[in-house]
């Protein structure tokens, strides 16, 4: 009797020791081959409505449709939640993290602690500058600035050495240096040969729109001949069109992310343009990318990877860059046709008749 238990007790350590060893080399090879599972930290609701209303629905609908199991969460730009939530996911065994960072200190703890632990990482839209993400799939985002530059230029004219204010995005967000550094490449040589005066220059820290508002009101108190206004994002704008109206003045104000609020600026005159940047594109990069390093293949032949230098680390990271859109009042309907925008939220109410007017039909 005690042989026989002896016996079983032996094939059963022997057992656990199997699963023990399965269990370490799943760990240790973070393939995913038996269980793909992607973990995606989205930055906040903040700075942009597009992280909800966009982006989510879109990797959501693209995980799902590939039966892969995956989990959503956001931050709502607290930088110790983005860790927590991170090392909730790795501790669960996600296989991918997609991260659209806070800023490159708290992106980059998470991209070592991921790495650590066998996990590819996706900087998602933004790049954590010295991060060392696996892979960045975003827009080209000199070129989203260089479409604000060539907006304001288009909306603003160049008569009578119109002065410029520029509200730029988050100092701690590489994309709004990229952003800045596309619009400028338009409007530093109107300012040099005196076509336009350049006006106040100021950073919104942590995109926070309130913040904003505060920051151009302080503007426009410094310098009230302000005759144009390059905005970084639709959030922004809408602050700053706040703050004009408040004054009783419109001049013309660039945005970025086609959100609903910002078109419907556009349809009332009161914003001159804004980037549309389709998100379906982007998400659909992300995912394939998430999907196949998930399951430990390579990345789709369907996805087009080039190259980008980081700027902190000066080397190349592989990346999929998607092509952004300018959208003025006769363009608008462009982004309804493209699943950016719902006609019943963007149509709702007054702007019913704006919207036929607009050909959004």
């Amino acid at each position: 009797m005690r042989k026989g238990i002896l016996a079983a007790t032996t094939i059963g350590l022997v057992a656990l020791g199997g699963l023990a060893a399965c269990g370490d080399d799943k760990k240790d090879t973070g393939t995913g081959k038996d269980a793909p599972y992607v973990g995606v930290i989205l930055p906040d609701t903040k700075s942009s409505a597009r992280w909800e209303t966009a982006d989510k629905p879109s990797l959501t609908k693209a995980f799902t449709d590939a039966g892969v199991k995956f989990d959503i969460q956001n931050a709502q730009g607290d930088k110790t939640a983005f860790g927590t939530i991170a090392e909730g996911m790795i501790s669960k065994g996600v296989n991918v993290l997609l991260i659209v960072d806070l800023d490159a200190g708290s992106g980059g703890a998470v991209i070592k602690k991921a790495h650590d632990s066998g996990v590819k990482v996706i900087d998602y839209d933004r790049l954590t500058a010295g991060g060392g993400a696996d892979y960045y799939v975003s827009f080209d985002n000199v070129a989203v600035g260089k479409l604000q530059g060539e907006g304001l230029v288009k909306c603003l004219g160049k008569d009578g050495k119109p002065k410029v204010a520029e509200l730029n995005g988050s100092p701690t967000d590489n994309n709004a240096t990229l952003f800045a550094q596309g619009y400028d490449s338009v409007l530093d040589p109107l300012y040099a040969d005196g076509t336009y005066t350049k006006g106040p220059n100021k950073a919104v820290p942590d995109w926070d729109n309130a913040q904003g508002g505060t920051i151009f009101e302080g503007m426009l108190t410094s310098t009230p001949d302000i005759k144009g206004v390059l905005v970084a994002n639709d959030g922004l704008a809408n602050a700053v069109i706040s703050v004009l109206k408040k004054n009783n003045l419109k001049l013309p104000v660039t945005g970025q992310d086609a959100t609903v609020q910002g078109l419907q600026h556009i349809l009332d005159g009161d914003q001159c343009m804004t980037v549309f940047k389709d998100t379906t594109l982007e998400a659909a990069a992300a995912s394939k990318l998430a999907i196949a390093l998930a399951k430990g293949e390579e990345p789709p032949a369907d996805v087009k990877l080039t190259t980008i230098v980081d700027p902190v680390t000066k080397q190349n990271v592989k990346s999929v860059l998607e092509t952004p859109k300018a959208i003025y009042k006769d363009s608008v309907k462009d982004v309804v046709t493209a699943g950016g925008a719902k006609k019943d939220e963007l149509c709702a109410g007054a702007y019913a008749a704006k919207c036929t007017e607009a050909g959004i039909s």
